[in-house]
């Protein structure tokens, strides 16, 4: 889970990844429910814009609807997106490290390191775990007591506001008190495992899906997926030089629907890697570019994509 702290200090990676996430989705349903019909284009914006979790709740919700022919739609767009997101990323963030390295000026690091520092100091939280209850059976019970609360705070508003929403604002709220930790579930030791679960998940919505039914809409993902990422370049690129950021960065941000974490890391990690040899400089790339890679994702598949997707359950 992010720190509030974080998000606040790389607010105008939030606001462009969040708009790029926005303008992919209106492109979308202006140009998709001209082309094909609204149960397509509905099934297939949340996974878009955001990953593996959206992806299940859409399957979920496709299912309790009763349109089952619409259920390999989510799941193809979730699959099918990586392959176009990651070299995108991967060139985008190659053209902006590129044009970093061109301003880099060594003398700035120091300040720059000092800054850095600064801005990562840990928040003072009002709960302190002792050490000795870190346990993953006892970091899983806090984690499932959250999700009860989101359950029970979800049944109160009579669903008007899904629980996955809620889940998200008392995660949030919890590791900012110290109630929960960051990243709890690595340090629980099942992150892995909860994914593969859900993944399993997923694909097991497709037991009614024919392979002459994916066959038929490969053609519609690709271009409602074209559609998606031309909605992320408009919107980003408008709003760059605003945020005093290059076209390129800007559009590296909103394109980390299409990967998300760790995906995000691995791709800026590996681009800075390429570009230069220098420790220095590539410390250089990483405290201007990972800060705003990683908080973008956070923005759009953890929080962007679960509400469009809470939205869009509503309009099936």
């Amino acid at each position: 889970m992010m720190d509030i702290k974080q998000l606040a200090s790389q607010w105008k990676a939030v606001v462009v990844a969040l708009t790029g996430a926005f303008g992919a989705s209106i492109l979308t349903m202006i140009i998709g429910t001209i082309l094909y019909d609204w149960s397509t284009v509905a099934a297939t914006i949340p996974p878009l814009i955001g990953g593996v979790v959206s992806t299940a709740l859409m399957t979920e919700g496709l299912k309790a609807e009763g349109l089952t022919m619409y259920l390999a739609l989510p799941v193809a767009m979730y699959i099918l997106q990586s392959f176009v997101g990651y070299p995108l990323v991967s060139f985008m963030l190659k053209k902006e490290g590129t044009r970093l390295l061109k301003e880099y000026q060594p003398r700035s690091q120091n300040r720059l390191n000092e800054k850095t520092q600064e801005e990562t100091k840990q928040p003072k939280k009002f709960i302190k775990v002792s050490s000795q209850y870190k346990t993953s059976a006892f970091v899983l019970a806090k984690v499932a007591f959250v999700g009860l609360l989101a359950m029970g705070l979800s049944q109160l508003t009579n669903e008007a506001i899904d629980s996955s929403i809620c889940a998200l604002i008392l995660g949030v709220v919890g590791h900012q008190i110290g109630f929960l930790e960051k990243n709890v579930l690595n340090q629980a030791n099942v992150f892995n495992w909860l994914m593969y679960g859900l993944m399993a998940y997923i694909f097991s919505q497709l037991n009614t899906v024919t392979p002459q039914i994916l066959q038929g809409i490969i053609i519609q993902i690709l271009i409602l997926l074209l559609l998606g990422v031309l909605g992320m370049f408009i919107a980003s690129s408008i709003l760059a030089k605003s945020m005093k950021m290059s076209t390129a960065m800007a559009f590296a941000t909103s394109l980390t629907a299409l990967c998300g974490f760790p995906s995000d890391y691995i791709l800026t990690s590996e681009v800075i890697q390429h570009l230069t040899n220098d420790k220095q400089q590539r410390d250089y790339l990483t405290d201007h570019m990972m800060p705003k890679m990683l908080v973008g994702g956070f923005a759009t598949v953890s929080v962007a994509s679960i509400i469009i997707a809470s939205i869009f359950l509503k309009l099936l």
